[in-house]
């Protein structure tokens, strides 16, 4: 019921992943204002022989406060699909609604994997040459992290790069504002030091302090840093993708010159919008929890909506949280020395 769209993106996304998966095996809850999406669900006739809708009376709204919620979320549809994922009935979650509350619902309900601090938000964004991509966590779950949270976070972004990604032994960096190993506060440069003494031990390329400017060169798989820097970075990619589509646009429309050239090249300016369209990758993960909850944006339509479909059913096919709690558990030396010294 949450996000800009509200439930028509929804049932719209759900139609586009069962059309372009036809041979997946899929079937969806939907919880939400019965009689409304009764009335959606009859505009898709593929997506009603393929979902289930559960009624939920109350909904999380945009504006709504995580401490004013958290008490009586119980009968909101929000809460109800988490909870349907921490009793089996359910593989994944995915929500457009309040990002705060479903992040603090989720992690009450579904609770951290062993061995893992906090839960943080990741996903992939374009990075270097053709399809590649870029791990990069958190990106607004924790906005304050001491360095045993930033361990944590590399221990999940290099498990998601390896079997979400298909990136195997992933380039590792810290996100700092210069590669130097003098710059940053105490909590960096203290991560550093550990993760590059034990950087035969670890089970991914730990190449040290990253910049901003790294992030779209293709020099690193995983980023990990802050929540509050990782949101930023977020939020500037995503305006400067919207930046470029909009001067490529006014351009090409100029002239007729212009307009021919773009005819000839305009494969090339599709490869380009698939790349730098945030809806590609619209999906962000609610790692470190015990089960799947995906983050839509606010604004996600059904393109978006898809897209968020296809990145958890990728999810749900991956033994991701037992690879994770595996990796915890064989580097757990390395970390206690973070708290030790």
């Amino acid at each position: 019921m949450g996000g800009d769209k509200g439930p028509g993106a929804v049932y719209g996304g759900m139609n586009q992943f069962l059309y372009q998966n036809m041979d997946a095996n899929v079937f969806f809850r939907v919880f939400g204002d019965e009689k409304l999406l009764r009335r959606l669900a009859a505009k898709y006739p593929r997506v009603a022989r393929n979902s289930e809708i559960i009624h939920a009376p109350n909904a999380i709204r945009a504006t709504d406060k995580v401490r004013d919620v958290i008490r009586h979320a119980q009968d909101t549809s929000m809460y109800m699909a988490i909870k349907d994922v921490r009793e089996g009935s359910s593989s994944a979650v995915i929500s457009a609604g309040n990002t705060g509350v479903l992040m603090s619902l989720a992690k009450l309900a579904l609770k951290t994997i062993d061995g893992i601090s906090r839960p943080a938000i990741t996903t992939m964004l374009p990075s270097g040459g053709g399809d590649s991509r870029v791990v990069m966590l958190d990106l607004g779950a924790n906005i304050q992290c001491d360095a045993e949270n930033l361990f944590d976070f590399a221990v999940l972004g290099s498990v998601y790069a390896e079997k979400i990604g298909n990136m195997p032994r992933p380039k590792l960096g810290v996100l700092n504002i210069g590669e130097e190993d003098t710059k940053g506060n105490e909590t960096l440069q203290h991560l550093n030091h550990v993760l590059t003494a034990h950087k035969d031990e670890l089970p991914y390329e730990y190449i040290g302090f990253v910049e901003g400017s790294d992030i779209s060169a293709g020099v690193v798989q995983v980023v990990v840093t802050d929540g509050f820097t990782g949101n930023v970075v977020l939020k500037t990619v995503e305006g400067t993708a919207r930046l470029i589509k909009r001067v490529l646009k006014e351009n090409l429309q100029k002239s007729w010159l212009a307009k021919i050239g773009a005819f000839f090249l305009i494969h090339v300016f599709k490869r380009l919008k698939h790349k730098i369209d945030p809806r590609s990758y619209a999906g962000a993960m609610f790692l470190g929890l015990k089960g799947f909850a995906v983050k839509t944006h606010g604004n996600s339509d059904a393109l978006a909506f898809a897209n968020s479909i296809r990145h958890a059913y990728g999810l749900t096919n991956a033994d991701l949280n037992g690879a994770i709690a595996e990796r915890a558990a064989a580097i757990a030396n390395v970390r206690a020395e973070l708290s030790a010294e």
